[in-house]
């Protein structure tokens, strides 16, 4: 019988803590949410591994280290409205819950939202609203947001999401670059998305988030 409690309190103090996650709101988070509840039953043994922990065909859930770096990085406030992209069954989403005022969690495949939400609800999670749609088209319908994170690798940010960030907003992703990746904070100034480099970490490319190949001469 695995006991969860001192398996989250491990993955804390060897692959939070060691990786520079200094901010103490993002720590209580990841100690007080219990991540085996938001994996496959069958995975939940594992649940505090330092991997991507495969949730479907096209989802996964971050790492540890890799959400709570973005997290640390990102720097969200109590009153921020956060939209989490590729919500996955919301463990990112419960997290962020801590921090946030409010989050709406999108996913684009039914069967892993109605899950989130069902376990969501289940752990007493009030202020996430998980919603349905394309990924990469964002969800306009309360934007703006003051962060946006994506759970997952992109090779290009599609111009809707940037759209739906808040002038000054904060947006999180792991961008794959061949077998590697690289996450990037970005700030949204005068309409457009600066990126500085935050740390190497990798993630399977979501899908809606792959360069377009140019035929070239």
């Amino acid at each position: 019988m695995v006991d969860f409690s001192h398996a989250r309190t491990m993955m804390v103090d060897t692959q939070v803590r060691p990786n520079d996650v200094t901010k103490y709101p993002v720590i209580a988070a990841m100690l007080d949410v219990p991540r085996e509840a938001f994996v496959p039953e069958a995975r939940q043994a594992v649940a505090y591994m330092g991997e991507n922990m495969r949730l479907s065909d096209e989802r996964w859930m971050l790492e540890p280290r890799n959400i709570a770096k973005l997290l640390d990085a990102l720097n969200i406030q109590p009153d921020d409205l956060v939209l989490n992209i590729a919500a996955g069954l919301g463990y990112d989403a419960a997290v962020i819950a801590r921090l946030a005022e409010a989050v709406v969690a999108l996913e684009s495949d039914e069967t892993l939202a109605g899950r989130a939400e069902a376990t969501l609800l289940e752990q007493g999670v009030d202020n996430v609203a998980v919603v349905t749609g394309a990924l990469d088209q964002g969800f306009a319908k309360q934007a703006p947001y003051d962060v946006i994170l994506i759970s997952g690798a992109i090779e290009a940010m599609p111009q809707a999401i940037v759209d739906q960030l808040k002038e000054g907003g904060r947006i999180g992703a792991i961008f794959g670059e061949g077998r590697l990746g690289v996450a990037r904070i970005g700030y949204k100034i005068d309409g457009r998305i600066n990126w500085r480099f935050s740390f190497n970490g990798s993630a399977p490319v979501l899908p809606g988030f792959s360069k377009v190949e140019t035929f070239q001469f």
